[in-house]
């Protein structure tokens, strides 16, 4: 793997489109939708990791986003990391992935669940129903192979993880919903958690000539320049910011992003699309960050 900041070129669709599709199943599956430009960004950072199983992987800002489920469902163990409680994760993913909280108060029993949901307004038979189904599927399903602990915290500091107990970081787009001011300090607790030689994968948004915060999703957009201080990489590790017209103008003509956008993105302006309308007002960067690669 090598230390990179990389603006994500829509041929990455093409270029890994087995990837792609098994992403849709599993959103499917799951009853995910995909931000308008996280297709680039999985498939960018999945192909950096590899292989994962058996790896130990910290999902920075993870929600319940699908990257963590595919994660486990290669075997590998993830520390499901977002400030956001998930204490009350939805049954349909207990059922399909190994869940525990990494403190007892990061993931509530799975009886304790099925009791609120009950006790929610509504159609009680129907209610019943539903929660008999999943309990049946719980029972009956065949979990994934890897497993996923829960941890509701704030990037800033991760006290229960131990330094140097991490092989792999992974964020996609959630660094930039950080203040410009903390996410120097977030990097470095993501970097102390990282064990020598492992790899930093985030995605974030790009700017071409000064950092800027697009207001309806509160996420920045940084410049070559502003990446490059915040991730300490030097002037060597290379680049494609050269190419941002060429790849912005690119990204604003992807049909296959433009006609599947989500449906929550018709409900809002307070979003990343505002409103549904494709109209792309920055593009997604990757970078790669390998600890202690320089001495």
């Amino acid at each position: 793997m090598q230390e990179k900041i990389e603006i994500l070129s829509i041929e990455l669709l093409e270029k890994h489109r087995p990837l792609v599709n098994e992403l849709k199943v599993l959103a499917r599956s799951l009853g995910l939708e995909f931000g308008w430009h996280y297709l680039l960004d999985l498939t960018w950072m999945l192909h950096q990791l590899g292989n994962a199983a058996g790896m130990r992987i910290l999902d920075a800002g993870a929600g319940t986003g699908i990257v963590q489920w595919h994660l486990a469902n290669q075997s590998a163990e993830v520390l499901s990391v977002d400030r956001a409680s998930r204490a009350n994760l939805p049954l349909r993913f207990r059922n399909h992935f190994r869940a525990r909280g990494l403190r007892p108060s990061d993931l509530a029993p799975y009886p304790q669940v099925v009791r609120q949901n009950l006790q929610r307004r509504g159609n009680a038979w129907g209610k019943l129903s539903v929660q008999a189904k999943e309990l049946r599927a719980f029972a009956d399903h065949q979990r994934s192979p890897g497993r996923v602990l829960i941890y509701n915290q704030d990037l800033r500091s991760l006290p229960d993880i131990q330094d140097n107990s991490v092989d792999a970081v992974v964020a996609v787009s959630a660094l930039e919903h950080n203040h410009p001011d903390d996410l120097d300090c977030v990097i470095r607790e993501l970097q102390r958690v990282l064990k020598p030689g492992g790899a930093l994968l985030a995605t974030l948004g790009a700017a071409r000539d000064q950092d800027w915060l697009h207001s309806p999703s509160q996420g920045w957009c940084y410049t070559e320049a502003s990446l490059r201080r915040l991730f300490d990489l030097p002037a060597e590790v290379p680049s494609n910011y050269e190419r941002y017209d060429e790849l912005f103008a690119a990204l604003k003509g992807c049909a296959e992003l433009r006609d599947n956008l989500a449906k929550f993105y018709f409900r809002s302006g307070e979003n990343g699309m505002p409103w549904g309308v494709w109209e792309p007002k920055y593009q997604t960067v990757g970078v790669c960050k390998i600890k202690g690669l320089r001495t």
